[in-house]
């Protein structure tokens, strides 16, 4: 499964970064690696947590996808193109998680997943959770926007780790 080799990059290159690197901001309004890996967790273990909302819905919802929510699963994944968060709270990741703590958020994400990879299946895709973006969403599809996400970061991963090399 392709999430599993995501995580594990993910972890992989944290184990290599000294606290300085991954705290290091290049330039105001861009991310450091460590907001960039707080963000990934926490957006990862929404996601999944609306895997479980939808499992536990009960109800069958008859609405779908946004148009943007269409063209990213027909896409596969995010375009390769950066996307601004409105500001906010929310949308300012912590600069401030130990090493270990983001590779015990990354452990949390990976025993998540390998927790409702096997019970996708049994979930009625008419349950739905609604995502602000993308429309309404079942299981299946809450669960691969984990993956996506993931990749899509790669890109600004690598950006990121080139920023403290300069």
């Amino acid at each position: 499964m392709s999430d599993q080799k995501w995580v594990e990059t993910y972890k992989c290159s944290l184990q290599s970064y000294s606290l300085e690197q991954l705290r290091h901001i290049s330039e105001q309004g861009v991310w450091s690696l460590g907001q960039m890996y707080n963000h990934l967790i926490l957006a990862s273990l929404d996601y999944l947590d609306q895997v479980e909302m939808c499992a536990a819905a009960g109800e069958e919802q008859k609405l779908g996808k946004t148009e943007a929510g269409e063209h990213l699963y027909q896409l596969g994944g995010f375009p390769p193109i950066k996307i601004k968060l409105p500001d906010g709270p929310a949308n300012s990741p912590s600069n401030t998680e130990s090493i270990e703590d983001l590779m015990r958020g990354l452990d949390q994400v990976w025993q998540k997943i390998k927790e409702w990879e096997g019970k996708l299946d049994t979930i009625n895709p008419n349950y739905k959770v609604k995502h602000a973006g993308f429309g309404w969403l079942n299981a299946q599809e809450w669960f691969a926007l984990v993956d996506m996400h993931l990749r899509h970061h790669l890109c600004q991963k690598c950006e990121l780790e080139e920023g403290y090399k300069h």
